[in-house]
């Protein structure tokens, strides 16, 4: 007997028997749902042997038969019926457990968002993404085959989206495109490290979505709630259906603040902040500037994150201000890593390790932080050394910088389009999804092995543009991406490690050595950073100007 738990008060399963009911009695059922009809199967027993067993055991059952793929709206309502009517935990059963799923997926789908409903039924062994509209229109059949069709549609208005969209347009301007975003602000993330540091305003990192839509290009204020990629579908919340010839997906990542212990009930109080939000950065710079003595935590979740220098740069920035109003000596700064390493890439370890000596830091590897008590101002860590066993840690803190772990969006996760680990699944060059070929990604969301930064994405737009420009005329891609990705590591005020490095952690610089050696600090790094990378953005990549980030061609070999 297979018994494959939804949630713990819903259960489904395969075909079950009479001789089953001890062990169901003993899990703890309360009640059982048929929803197979009798005589579907020669072997299969009869719903009034199932019922007289269970009555036998204590277990009250009730018959809810439902064609195999007929599963009508008044089903729906008769199995809702039932597990209102029935005591809990209930269990719900047929030939595999399939239509006892789908069921319990449309009863859910008005008071439980899909990805939560996708993902349940995926624990259980259930995939219900061939009923994805169905459960956005709240379990009732939709009528409508489509509300909308474009020929590309961009799920994503980050920095990714809106670039991939200028870059289209640019290229072919006849094209019709939509970009799918809920947002109605843009921010520059990237500029969040410079406001937690004192150097920027919130406000200069923030701009309305609807002024920054390239013109031309249609702009769905609405979320994704699950997709269709076998009829090239989109399905937005409320079941509205948007179709396409080709997709880009590129809607960012998920920052997992739950996946601490306590750490939401207290993020912009009780000295516990992070760069990682655009209404906490400003409380970082607070925290430096008010905090004159005691214990400083900067944590580190494991990979992979966006910006994966932005943790230490918090730290980095924040012991500067220390260093400089005198009160570094006062002031015990702790860099709580989950990870072996200070830095990915080894050729910028060295001068990393210059600041950390220079501001007193103790690094702590394989330290993760799983719990956070806020009013007591205590912080619990997992530590997992090599060959060691795991044993926990609490420590106490004056100020935190957090860094919270990062998931791929839960819509994601549950979709046809993730690889095991929940990223978009493509390939590392093309960007071309590696099971449909009409659908490409970028950004933080895809599961290529570079960082995940902005300057990633200057670089992955034009790619993915090239290469459905060339899809459309029927050529194969034309560009490739080499995992260019950029971290400014702003190690002090003034001075930056300008980080630029490509797949397998080759060096990637944009400037000749004589001008900007990549590996030391330097001021014209800062001054990039600071001063050019800002209007770059908002006036050159999200408008389709591709400066220093043309694509590159596919090499072919001789053979």
């Amino acid at each position: 007997m297979e018994l494959n738990k939804i949630t713990d008060k819903v259960s489904v399963s395969p075909q079950i028997t009479a001789d089953d009911m001890v062990a169901i009695k003993a899990a703890g059922f309360r009640a059982i749902i048929c929803n197979r009809p009798d005589g579907e199967g020669a072997d299969q027993p009869s719903f009034e042997e199932i019922e007289t067993a269970a009555k036998a055991a204590g277990i009250e059952a009730r018959y809810v038969p439902i064609q195999s793929g007929m599963v009508q709206d008044d089903d729906v309502t008769a199995f809702s019926d039932a597990l209102t009517e029935l005591q809990r935990p209930v269990l719900a059963y047929c030939r595999s457990g399939t239509r006892s799923a789908t069921l319990w997926s449309f009863h859910e789908s008005k008071k439980r968002p899909m990805p939560e409903i996708l993902a349940a039924t995926m624990a259980a062994g259930y995939d219900m993404n061939g009923v994805a509209r169905r459960i956005a229109n709240g379990g009732k059949t939709p009528t409508d085959m489509g509300d909308a069709k474009f020929d590309v549609v961009i799920v994503g208005g980050g920095a990714g989206g809106i670039s991939a969209a200028a870059s289209l347009h640019a290229r072919k301007s006849s094209l019709s495109i939509a970009i799918i975003d809920p947002a109605d602000i843009h921010y520059y993330q990237p500029g969040w490290t410079m406001v937690g540091g004192g150097i920027f305003e919130a406000s200069q990192t923030a701009k309305t979505m609807g002024s920054l839509i390239p013109p031309g290009v249609k702009w769905i204020k609405a979320a994704v709630a699950a997709f269709e990629p076998a009829k090239n579908a989109v399905i937005l919340d409320g079941c509205r259906v948007v179709k396409y010839d080709r997709l880009i997906v590129c809607p960012g990542l998920k920052l997992d603040w739950e996946a601490i212990e306590g750490l939401e009930e207290t993020l912009g109080r009780n000295g516990v902040t992070s760069n990682y939000r655009y209404d906490l950065a400003p409380y970082t710079w607070q925290l430096v500037q008010e905090l004159k003595e005691g214990r400083a935590l900067f944590t580190q979740p494991p990979m992979p994150i966006k910006c994966a220098g932005a943790p230490q740069k918090a730290m980095y920035l924040s012991g500067d201000a220390w260093f400089r109003n005198r009160r570094l000596k006062d002031i015990d700064i702790q860099f709580m890593n989950a990870g072996g390493v200070l830095f990915g890439v080894k050729d910028y370890v060295p001068a990393l390790e210059e600041y950390i000596e220079k501001y007193g830091a103790t690094c702590n590897f394989f330290h993760n932080l799983v719990s956070v008590d806020g009013p007591a101002k205590k912080a619990t860590f997992k530590i997992a050394e090599p060959d060691t066993d795991a044993r926990t840690m609490t420590v106490d803190f004056d100020m935190m910088h957090v860094c919270p772990p990062q998931v791929a969006p839960d819509f994601i996760r549950v979709s046809p389009l993730a690889d095991a680990a929940g990223w978009v699944d493509v390939d590392q060059a093309t960007l071309r999804h590696k099971t449909f070929d009409n659908i490409w990604s970028l950004g933080d969301v895809m599961n290529a092995p570079n960082a995940k930064t902005m300057a990633a994405a200057r670089k992955q737009a034009p790619t993915v543009a090239e290469n459905i420009i060339s899809d459309i005329a029927g050529r194969s891609a034309v560009a490739q991406y080499d995992g260019y990705g950029s971290c400014p590591l702003t190690v002090e005020r003034g001075k930056i490690v300008l980080a630029e490095f490509g797949y397998g952690g080759a060096l990637k610089p944009s400037f000749p050595s004589f001008l900007l050696d990549g590996t030391k600090p330097s001021r014209a790094a800062w001054f990039l950073k600071e001063k050019l990378l800002p209007p770059i953005y908002w006036q050159a990549m999200l408008k389709g100007k591709e400066w220093m980030a043309k694509p590159e061609k596919f090499k072919v070999s001789a053979e």
